[in-house]
């Protein structure tokens, strides 16, 4: 028996270098893999935040984030990632033999290969628009904005500013990817039960984005991706809070998914526009409405087993509780993430993002093509 303990422990201790080993070089480049970009900057909300907040700092309803179970897949411990694991932008930047993104508010100048600015909460709209309509009651202060207002901080911590910026810091943005993850979501959630319409924060948020892309573009950024909204009204939060009768024909929240449609829909009018008046630059539209669809139209190609509810969670029918979420001490995951498309009622599991991300990158949902994109980077001198 002790013999088999020791040659246990010894399995033990072999596996955990092994894992370990993994871990690392998953997170690292490749030294023989050819990359056509160098770095990537990311901005978004909590499907993107690599860990720009956290417990104290992230959106109320999900101020759980440091605790496990989060990050329990992949990295084995919480990142502050909103999911058990990998989001679309670490899948991104591993196709990119690239590290994982550090997040901007702890990247401690490690920024070699990019930053991620995105913030779990943040809106497309300013702040400000919140507070003067008596909305900013626990709500993420930071938006897009703020985003642009921290990459112009990094832009200048590299030397970056102005005209007398070298031609370093141009290189430095024409080698970058700018991965734009959904943003606006939580605009429409802030707004529930008020009298602001939704034809009010769909113009005032995609006049934001599209300032805040002008900017990007006009700073010298060639490679652009921007994501569409999800389909927001299959997330069990949609699911809890509307009425049995409001559904479509997947089963989801009709009325929130063609909120999340029609936005998606001024969205890609005011890219097209982009692409007119940026005509050096790749702007590609990664249409997350659609992936999010097409596996709730046939989950079991995709090897989910469960639709709606959420891996972590409590409560029915969705196992989803506003008050009562994931990484409070009495609220337990399923013990098979991968089989869940949600992972805590708002938020996906690794395995969810890893599908959409390869619609994204070797898919026909990005438009153009992510591998059009690559080319066109490739071709440049």
């Amino acid at each position: 028996m002790a013999t088999l303990s020791i040659l246990h422990f010894s399995l033990q201790k072999i596996l955990i270098t092994v894992n370990t080993i993994f871990l690392l070089s998953s997170s690292l480049p490749s030294a023989s893999a050819i990359t056509p970009f160098k770095k990537i900057y990311a901005f978004g909300d909590s499907f993107t935040d690599t860990g720009n907040t956290g417990s104290l700092t992230g959106p109320t309803g999900f101020v759980h984030v440091s605790n496990p179970p989060y990050g329990t897949t992949f990295f084995h411990h919480p990142t502050n990632r909103y999911s058990d694991g990998r989001l679309v932008i670490d899948f991104v930047a591993q196709s990119l033999s690239l590290p994982f993104l550090p997040p901007y508010r702890k990247s401690k100048g490690n920024t070699t290969y990019g930053v991620n600015f995105a913030v779990a909460g943040s809106t497309a709209i300013n702040h400000a628009f919140f507070a003067k309509n008596n909305l900013s009651l626990d709500i993420t202060p930071e938006s897009i904005q703020t985003q642009l207002i921290w990459f112009d901080k990094y832009l200048e911590s590299q030397g970056c500013k102005g005209p007398e910026s070298g031609p370093e810091c141009k290189e430095g943005l024409d080698d970058a990817l700018f991965w734009i993850g959904e943003i606006g979501v939580n605009d429409y959630a802030y707004t529930l039960g008020s009298t602001v319409s939704d034809d009010t924060i769909r113009k005032l948020a995609i006049y934001s984005l599209t300032e805040f892309l002008q900017s990007l573009l006009k700073k010298g950024a060639k490679y652009v991706v921007v994501q569409a909204l999800p389909t927001t009204g299959c997330l069990p939060l949609a699911m809890t809070l509307a009425p049995s009768d409001d559904r479509d024909d997947i089963g989801c929240v009709k009325s929130v998914n063609n909120q999340s449609y029609t936005h998606n829909l001024v969205l890609q009018a005011k890219l097209s526009d982009l692409r007119q008046q940026f005509p050096q630059a790749v702007i590609a539209y990664a249409d997350y409405w659609n992936a999010y669809r097409t596996v709730m139209k046939n989950p079991e190609k995709y090897g989910f087993k469960e639709s709606f509810k959420a891996c972590c969670g409590t409560g029915d029918p969705y196992n989803f509780d506003v008050f009562n979420t994931c990484g409070t001490p009495s609220v337990t995951a399923c013990s098979n993430p991968s089989e869940h498309i949600n992972w805590d009622g708002v938020h996906l599991t690794e395995a969810m993002y890893k599908v959409v991300a390869d619609m994204f990158l070797n898919g026909n949902l990005s438009n153009p093509p992510f591998k059009s994109l690559l080319e066109r980077k490739q071709q440049k001198p």
